[in-house]
């Protein structure tokens, strides 16, 4: 018999960490906010067309040297020789003078082929909307958890679904990544991957309630956990290893979106285990809890 991992031993101390981590995010999250990138602020987007395969890298180094240290330079359309420049403000002829600029600085042909401002009315709508998005996304997580289970599992699902949410923010204020609408896509796929962890552990802590009778709350998380350790490693390490390479070798343009979802993943990862069952021990879940109101009236009768 596979020896049972006594992970619900240390819970007090996982719950310590985590306090602390939730704090902090929370603390770095008010204090310091988030640095919102061009997509919620508004800003003005500056089309450039070279006639060689531009080197991105190059042009931010060259904006940077011209004093537009807070440009964003990224591919744009289907050819590696058009280039969109982003960038706050909303001066009119900030077209020119970043390609006057980029003259001076580069020996590359190119030419402005438009400039256009983004309000800041149109940025807050999106933040808006993206906030709606993630809290309908955990509305609908508590819905589906709670038909599939049962309202004690529902609870812990959504409390670490919101943990993973509020660390993984946490951090990108922290360390002031931008965060535009690839890292709000991250948070939201976030919930996702974090979900299905938790899913697949509440799976087998419900079929163990039938298998293992006699066992406490606690033995059955920990049998549980167990056997799904080998596939929940499987899954985290091959995604960790995914995102990473999107990490180091995606440029810029991927770097918040791969780093908020490496955090998302541990932070799942780690919360499947140590927030969501924790919960269940908390709520007191029972096998009576399990049993279908049907069942339960055809038990009461005489």
């Amino acid at each position: 018999m596979k020896k049972t991992i006594n992970f619900m031993g240390v819970r007090n101390i996982a719950f310590a960490i985590t306090a602390l981590l939730t704090v902090l995010a929370l603390f770095s999250w008010f204090y310091k906010g988030l640095n919102f990138g061009l997509d919620f602020t508004g800003g003005t987007l500056i089309e450039l067309r070279y006639e060689q395969p531009a080197d991105l890298g190059k042009i931010r180094q060259e904006l940077q040297g011209a004093g537009f240290g807070e440009a964003v330079v990224q591919s744009f359309g289907a050819t590696t020789t058009d280039v969109l420049v982003r960038m706050p403000g909303d001066n009119p002829q900030l077209g020119q003078q970043v390609t006057g600029a980029l003259q001076k600085a580069s020996t590359e042909r190119f030419s402005l082929t438009r400039t256009e401002f983004v309000g800041p009315q149109v940025g807050e709508e999106l933040r808006d909307q993206g906030g709606l998005g993630m809290l309908l996304a955990l509305g609908g997580v508590l819905l589906y958890v709670a038909f599939r289970f049962q309202w004690k599992f529902a609870v812990g699902a959504i409390i670490s679904l919101v943990h993973d949410v509020v660390v993984t923010l946490g951090l990108l204020s922290f360390f002031q990544i931008t965060f535009d609408l690839t890292v709000l896509a991250a948070v939201l796929a976030i919930i996702g991957y974090s979900l299905n962890d938790t899913i697949v552990v509440f799976d087998r802590v419900r079929e163990n309630f039938r298998v293992l009778r006699k066992a406490s709350l606690i033995e059955n998380i920990n049998v549980s956990t167990t056997q799904t350790l080998l596939r929940t490693l499987a899954t985290s390490i091959s995604t960790l290893l995914a995102v990473a390479a999107l990490l180091f070798f995606g440029g810029d343009n991927l770097f918040g979106f791969s780093l908020a979802l490496f955090i998302g993943v541990l932070a799942g990862t780690y919360s499947s285990i140590y927030i969501a069952n924790v919960v269940l021990i908390w709520l007191d879940l029972k096998s009576e809890d399990l049993i279908p109101p049907q069942a339960k009236e055809l038990d009461e009768r005489p």
